[in-house]
Formats: structure tokens, sequence, C-alpha cells
């Protein structure tokens, strides 16, 4: 082989919102009210392998505006990106996956989760930035923790 068949490649083929939806179960009441919603924001991201060397990789997101006991609005978003990587060491394409992609893809996923609040008449809320590195090694204790609760499974890995 020559040495630019082993040459490591990463790029990004397609960025594009895979899915967007909202729900304002208690419109238009709920303009009429007064006080700050309490927010509610979970994330997960996650990589599936499209063909040989080409991955996609998503940021999901759902953001949840209460007041009191009722429902402002509920807003979920996907993320995805299409990413070709080659010749990457298997130790170095998981974290690539897990962290490199995330944060590539995040920003598209906060300016559609703010345009999407304020197009609903509500003031846009901008996700704070995300420490990809940090949530994939809390993921990776997760899961490690979850193995040592099975020695069955962990054994057979």
């Amino acid at each position: 082989m020559s040495d630019e068949q082993l040459q490591p490649v990463f790029q990004i083929q397609r960025v594009y919102l895979k899915d967007m939806s909202l729900e304002q179960p208690n419109s238009p009441a709920i303009f009429l009210e007064q006080e700050a919603p309490s927010i509610e924001i979970s994330l997960d991201v996650g990589a599936e392998p499209l063909q040989e060397g080409i991955y996609e990789a998503t940021v999901t997101v759902t953001v949840t505006a209460k007041l009191k006991d009722k429902v402002a609005f509920l807003v979920e978003g996907k993320q995805a990106g299409i990413f070709e990587a080659r010749n990457i060491p298997a130790e170095q394409l998981d974290p690539l996956l897990g962290i490199g992609c995330p944060n590539i893809i995040y920003p598209y996923l906060r300016a559609n989760v703010a345009d999407m609040i304020q197009r609903a008449g509500f003031p846009p809320i901008h996700l704070a930035e995300i420490n990809f590195e940090a949530f994939y090694q809390q993921r990776l204790q997760a899961l490690a923790e979850a193995a040592k609760g099975a020695p069955d499974a962990a054994a057979t890995h």
C-alpha cells in the first residue's frame, strides 16, 4: 500500500437537521403568565456506521419549559452529521465520534433550537456550551459501573 492510503482521513460530508418538534400544549393561555418558566434540558449523543469509513453522528436535545405545573413548550431536536473517518486507529475512533463530531454539529443544534423557541413566541433560549469530552468520560464511567454490576456480561467482552 502507498503512504496515501494509510494517512488518517477525517472529513465532514454533511451537517443536517434530522428531526425537530415543538409542542405548546397550554397556548395561548400560557402567554398571559408573568413569571419566568423553569427550564429542563436533556442531551444525548450517538453515532453509527453507514458504510465502510462513513459514520453518522447525532446530538439530541430536549428542552422543556414549565410554569408551575404547566408545560409552556417542549422542543426536541436532533442534529446530525455524516463524517468520513478512515485509517483512524480503533482506540481513537470512538472518542472522535463521541467528542469531535458532537463538537462540530452542536452549534447548529443550538441555533436551530433557539430559532424554534423564538418562532414559537417565546424569548430564545441559548443552550450552554457543552464539554463533550467530559460528557464522553461520564458515559464511559457509567458503562464501566454497569459492567461491574453484571460480571457475566463484562466477562464476555
